[in-house]
């Protein structure tokens, strides 16, 4: 039950909660967007920065410290997604491994394969390999989007996923509607016909249990700054896959596992916050190992968040004025779209941090495909808010009464 989540005690560990705006705190419901920072994360920065810092294959003790973190963090991100140390690879962000990967791919497409895609992504999991369909003539195909349930179209996947098909790519959950996708039955179906599955698990990551190995696919991708890390990305490659991989580096570089990836010199502080933004999650849960650990935290965290969403999903659904996208039934992250009638989402957002000092976003958080097919452009894009595990009841009643405030004053305004 909530009542059990150790809320003040997760609450302690970010120092940005203790931020104020005149009298008042910032409330944060910004999630989807990036998670504020455990200050164990921050500490494991400072810690590295503090003792001195150095660049890889040196003789000396700073060299030898950092290669020590990050073969420190290939192991945290490997108990907390379930692969191997060495399937794991840093880098700036999701998007530029990604496009990073994809580039890697040209030798493996032909003209005439087959590209699939989804209308649900973020298009950090769609332009990559829209890029690569274009550069190499490969045909692009979209598994569509249902636009009544907000969820991905699976029953024709045989006519979509074909023997042409050499790579699908598929997120785990929407980084709006916060649909959780059957990435499963996508992965049966890719695998019937050999093809590369790529998952984005950027949004995910931060609500609810990973292991790649049970989810099939070939590739993950995900992003720390969404898990109360700092901005680093992070690619998961299946080994063998990984081996064969034709990545694009410097002559010298390491060409063998993860490093191959790895090019240039990475944001080692960073690297080291990913630690202890995995330990923090861990710290939440129990067990006799990192990883037994880090699924009981999550665990912990997916039941409290969903008891908070379910009384926003509840709220939202009670207001006539209110169009909430998000699916009537399946499993989803606490993440909520919506606009307001007569309004621009813009003003909405604009309003509430000005009257409620609440963080919340609005626009089509790149998630532009599906925006175009749900007609909310005009409008600004969604309102969206999202929420974390620091979050508390009181904040969700807060926002409860400034949206309720803001529909009242608004009635009879239109702001579009």
């Amino acid at each position: 039950m909530a009542s059990n989540f150790p809320i003040e005690q997760v609450r302690s560990r970010f120092p940005a909660l203790t931020r104020l705006e005149g009298k008042n705190p910032v409330i944060y419901f910004d999630g989807p967007g990036g998670t504020q920072m455990a200050d164990y994360a921050i500490e494991s920065m400072y810690r590295y920065i503090r003792n001195g810092m150095a660049n890889l294959h040196g003789t000396f003790i700073t060299s030898i410290d950092t290669e020590k973190v990050i073969s420190e963090a290939r192991e945290a991100v490997s108990d907390l997604l379930g692969c191997q140390p060495k399937e794991v690879a840093f880098g700036a962000n999701m998007t530029t491994l990604a496009f990073s990967i994809a580039r890697s791919f040209t030798s493996f497409i032909e003209e005439g394969d087959e590209i699939v895609v989804t209308e649900l992504d973020h298009r950090a999991n769609v332009d990559p390999w829209v890029t690569l369909a274009k550069d190499k003539g490969a045909k692009i195909k979209f598994i569509k989007l249902d636009t009544d349930t907000y969820t991905l179209k699976l029953d024709n996947l045989d006519e979509v996923i074909t023997n042409k098909t050499k790579i699908v790519a598929v997120g785990i959950s929407s980084n709006v509607t916060g649909t959780v996708t059957d990435v499963s039955k996508i992965v049966r179906r890719a695998k019937e016909v050999n093809s590369i599955v790529v998952a984005d698990a950027v949004h995910a990551v931060p609500h609810i249990p990973i292991d790649v190995k049970e989810f099939g696919c070939d590739i993950l991708l995900c992003s720390a700054y969404k898990f109360f890390g700092p901005h680093v990305g992070i690619a998961v490659v299946q080994e063998e896959l990984f081996e064969k991989l034709p990545v694009y580096k410097l002559q010298p570089a390491p060409a063998e596992i993860p490093y191959k990836l790895e090019t240039g010199t990475q944001n080692h502080e960073g690297i080291a916050g990913v630690i202890g933004a995995i330990n923090f999650i861990a710290e939440l849960g129990h067990g006799s190992t990192r990883r037994e650990r880090l699924l009981s935290g999550m665990q912990a965290i997916e039941i409290y968040e969903n008891e908070l969403a379910t009384d926003i999903e509840r709220f939202l659904e009670g207001l006539p004025e209110v169009h909430l996208f998000r699916a009537p039934t399946g499993n989803k992250t606490p993440t909520f779209a919506f606009t307001i009638e007569l309004q621009n989402s813009r003003e909405v957002t604009s309003w509430l941090a000005k009257n409620f000092n609440m963080c919340v976003a609005d626009g089509d958080f790149y998630a532009s495909t599906m925006a175009d097919l749900l007609g909310v452009k005009p409008v600004g894009g969604w309102v969206r808010i999202g929420l974390a595990p620091y979050n508390t009841r009181e904040e969700v009643q807060q926002f409860k009464k400034g949206l309720k405030a803001f529909i009242n004053l608004h009635k009879k305004n239109p702001v579009i």
